[in-house]
């Protein structure tokens, strides 16, 4: 039988990435006590008004059919929140969709195609090489270097510019490094953009988790709005990924040529759901607040307990809910270090290179466990990297 050849360009990027978060839950299924800081997963539960709102909304028969572009009420709370960030933003410049995946595939979608690539920094989250690809088009990634705190430079990005580029796809802050771009970044990564006439996606999923530095997007920059598209949603930011509730927004033109894509994709979201975005979004909650501080609280937790020993060097994020080490002194890929965490501690952690070539000798840690249970597995982190360092030398000194 013949099939599409979308099925052959992403046979290699399902989740095979995933596969220590697999790994250890079937470990768990069995029994065998596994502390799992693998998925971006919060460990807080919604506010109990949207919990209640959903319930209020589904009882009162909010569980018909919605439109393309997006319930009434959640469409105006968005414009409201992105007009706070930059006055000219009307209803047409926003779009909803079941989450932020979902609208970054839309987006793709609609802007490219084969033939075309998108630059991407590496590391990246590791669904975006497979919503690139499913339109035809090439990742060509762009090194995030260390030394610059994994910060993507406009000198990289420019040389990574070819005939075939049509848009960066920036992620800020940044998963899984929890880098955050400044605003004279932006600018400076804008201006490739304008050089080059490149569309920029902004996923900002992580907006309201940023721990000292102040929040910066080319959507908010008057040069770069005609270009800037923004993706998306309450997953990270009110502790609700189930519901699967985002958006896109982005120029007008943009919108309504997306528009009939959106509606040949879902016919629109959950009413529902809407209505509990729409008060998420319109709302005050304490939320975000709290999982910010339990994150840097526990960043720095890990950061100490591992500082304490020689052989794994912890990355402290800008923001975020994950933290890397890199494991690149036990002689270990980040791969080979997961999979013996997992075995010989019961502790699972994701490989970096499950999120680009450069992240291969790092693994990343979420923080989204109580504090108690993290000290438990930076204690098991360290006496791996230390039982290893260990051994390499002892190999060594053999040798």
């Amino acid at each position: 039988m013949r099939y599409a050849s979308i099925t052959d360009r992403l046979a290699h990027l399902g989740s095979g990435k995933w596969a220590v978060h697999i790994k250890a839950r079937q470990m768990a299924a069995s029994g065998q006590p596994v502390i799992e800081l693998t998925i971006g997963e919060p460990d807080i539960a919604p506010d109990p008004a949207l919990l209640g709102e959903a319930s209020r909304a589904m009882h009162a028969g909010r569980t018909r059919y919605s439109n393309g572009r997006g319930e009434p009420a959640v469409v105006a709370a968005l414009t409201e929140k992105y007009r706070k960030r930059r006055p000219d933003v009307s209803e047409r410049n926003i779009l909803c969709f079941p989450g932020t995946q979902t609208a970054l595939f839309a987006v793709m979608l609609g802007l490219v195609e084969t033939g075309d690539d998108v630059i991407v920094g590496d590391p990246l989250y590791a669904t975006y090489e497979g919503v690139i690809a499913a339109t035809g088009a090439r990742m060509a990634p762009v090194p995030l270097r260390p030394e610059n705190r994994f910060h993507m430079k406009a000198d990289d990005l420019k040389k990574a510019v070819t005939a075939r580029s049509r848009a960066v796809l920036l992620n800020s802050p940044h998963n899984p490094t929890g880098a955050v771009l400044t605003r004279a970044e932006i600018k400076a990564i804008g201006k490739v953009c304008i050089e080059h006439d490149l569309w920029i996606v902004c996923d900002e999923v992580y907006e309201e988790l940023i721990f000292d530095a102040p929040f910066a997007s080319p959507f908010d920059d008057p040069d770069l709005a005609s270009r800037t598209i923004v993706v998306s949603s309450i997953s990270k930011s009110h502790a609700a990924p189930g519901f699967r509730s985002g958006w896109a927004a982005g120029p007008v033109e943009f919108c309504d040529r997306l528009l009939p894509v959106s509606e040949t994709m879902l016919f629109g979201v959950q009413p529902f759901i809407a209505d509990m975005t729409a008060m998420a979004v319109s709302g005050s909650f304490d939320t975000a607040g709290r999982m910010r501080d339990n994150y840097q609280r526990r960043a720095k937790l890990v950061e100490q307990r591992l500082k304490e020993h020689g052989s794994l060097v912890p990355l402290m994020p800008e923001g975020g809910m994950f933290l890397l080490i890199d494991v690149s002194g036990t002689g270990l890929t980040g791969e080979e270090f997961a999979a013996r965490l997992l075995d010989e501690k019961h502790v699972a952690v994701m490989p970096g290179g499950s999120f680009g070539d450069q992240a291969r000798s790092f693994v990343r840690v979420s923080l989204t466990v109580s504090d108690d249970l993290l000290e438990k597995a930076s204690a098991r982190i360290a006496e791996l990297g230390d039982e290893l360092v260990g051994r390499v030398r002892t190999k060594t000194w053999a040798s």
